[in-house]
């Protein structure tokens, strides 16, 4: 029975871990814990910065759209500010001859430059297109006659 008393305590005590391996795993654990939240940390400024991103690029495409429609573009430069929710977005549009135009007085380009902050850093997005600033063709119809 002394016997059998003996092999029970063996098994109970392979059972249970030793103070350097709890130890190891606590030690383990302070280094791991602290980069796997400044992982998520930047993983969650990234959104935000991606967020912010997008949204300054509906609003340069807004603008921009504005401006073509309404034939508002013929000015050199203009500014403004745009509130998207809870957040500001200046623009400012620039109307320029485009440099591969031969005779650089048809095509200008339009661009839209919008500037945001996130995290307290300052960003911006820029979107250009052409547009043709030539007077549009009246198109004269002259009556015919048939016979």
């Amino acid at each position: 029975m002394n016997c059998n008393r003996a092999q029970t305590y063996n098994r109970h005590a392979q059972r249970g871990f030793t103070l350097a391996e709890v130890l190891a795993a606590l030690v383990f654990m302070a280094i791991l814990i602290p980069v796997a939240i400044e992982g998520l940390s930047i993983a969650s400024r990234s959104g935000e910065v991606a967020a912010r991103k997008a949204t300054a690029t509906l609003v340069a495409e807004s603008v921009l759209n504005e401006m073509i429609v309404t034939t508002n573009w013929n000015s050199s430069l203009q500014n403004g500010n745009v509130r998207q929710g809870i957040h500001d977005f200046q623009w400012t549009m620039r109307n320029e001859p485009w440099n591969q135009d031969p005779n650089a007085t048809t095509m200008r380009q339009l661009s839209v430059e919008v500037k945001y902050t996130a995290l307290g850093r300052d960003y911006s997005v820029r979107l250009a297109t052409l547009v043709d600033s030539s007077p549009p063709q009246t198109q004269t119809t002259t009556p015919s006659t048939t016979q």
